[in-house]
């Protein structure tokens, strides 16, 4: 008797199985596409969409007229009245990730890149500044040891510098404003150790 109810449990699996199989072979054959390897697609999205202007993994550029929104380690090309400047802002990197506590602040270091400028662009430290989702605003310093960044970067130069603030866990961006009060290029960011 036991032997018969385990046979008829394996059964019952592998119809089961099988039905779900088919289940999905009929509902991708519905909407005209294959479920299969070699199909992979569901078809053609409907003509009366708009296409989509935005390329992935481009770099965005960003001037006062038009600020760069991207998120952290992505290329922005910030353009200025006098000339232009690729920065990229990676991080930030936060110590003791994977600890079993949560605080409500930490430690965060970013990294600056700044390259490909096409006249000298101005390098203020003062110019970045992080705000978090509550709206508090960060105003990160160089990490302790660093060689200051020269005051602009020149044509042919590459420039990087790592900056630190202890900030609120959460979501957050890191902003650069090289010239006046005008933000050019925001990184959206997250800070967690957990």
């Amino acid at each position: 008797m036991r032997f018969r109810s385990r046979r008829a449990v394996l059964g019952v699996a592998a119809l089961a199985a099988v039905a779900s199989g088919l289940l999905g072979v009929g509902i991708a054959d519905a909407v005209g596409g294959s479920s299969g390897p070699a199909g992979g697609s569901y078809g053609a999205l409907p003509a009366y969409l708009p296409s989509s202007t935005i390329q992935p993994d481009s770099t965005l550029t960003g001037s006062a007229a038009h600020p760069a929104l991207t998120s952290e380690g992505d290329a922005v090309e910030v353009r200025l009245p006098h000339g232009s400047v690729l920065a990229t802002v990676s991080g930030p990197v936060v110590p003791g990730e994977g600890l079993p506590y949560q605080a409500r602040a930490t430690t965060a270091t970013w990294t600056v890149t700044l390259s490909r400028a096409t006249a000298r662009i101005p390098i203020a430290i003062k110019a970045f500044s992080a705000i978090d989702e509550q709206g508090r605003i960060y105003h990160p310093g160089l990490v302790p040891g660093q060689r200051r960044p020269p005051a602009a970067i020149s044509p042919g130069q590459t420039v990087r510098f790592e900056l630190r603030e202890v900030v609120a866990i959460g979501e957050g961006m890191m902003r650069w404003a090289p010239e006046h009060r005008d933000l050019l290029a925001t990184w959206d960011y997250v800070a967690e150790n957990d």
